[in-house]
């Protein structure tokens, strides 16, 4: 018998500190919502304007990295693993295996809010591999398929 929930709800950012090692300003998500075990979950990242890499990307049109999206998808997809108990549910170290297929569509700026839609495409011990599309009010910015493995802290 599984005794793994199959829903788990939502994490909130104290959830999602206890979880992740990130800190700010690596941080890339505010909340988990819609998780399903180590199955699916969609994490949200609030954009503001007083965020740093904005000082360099661009002064005069600011525009999130599509690099910080991917790693939004990847902390979204770590967090799920670790509060669904996958891993123990232990405070465990998160390292990304691999990145594929990425694509940007859409830019984002500050005022929006990106939903990382992370689905699981396979797991092999403690290694993880997930489909992930950033949304914008319903439209697709950015997708990857991100791998990462979890460790012990």
């Amino acid at each position: 018998m599984n005794d793994m929930p199959t829903r788990l709800e939502t994490a909130d950012i104290a959830k999602i500190l206890k979880a992740l090692p990130h800190r700010y300003p690596f941080l890339m998500i505010d909340r988990v919502v819609d998780m399903r075990a180590d199955e699916f979950a969609i994490g949200i990242k609030n954009v503001t304007a007083n965020e740093p890499q904005f000082m360099g990307h661009f002064p005069e049109n600011p525009v999130f990295p599509g690099v910080l999206m991917i790693e939004g998808m990847a902390q979204t997809a770590g967090t799920l693993c670790i509060c669904s108990g996958a891993t123990g549910g232990e405070t465990k170290s998160v390292f990304f295996l691999t990145i594929d297929k990425a694509k940007f569509r859409k830019q984002v700026q500050p005022g929006d809010t990106i939903e990382y839609h992370v689905t699981k495409i396979a797991r092999k011990k403690m290694m993880w591999w997930y489909r992930g599309e950033a949304k914008v009010n319903g439209i697709l910015v950015a997708e990857a398929e991100v791998g990462a493995m979890i460790v012990n802290a």
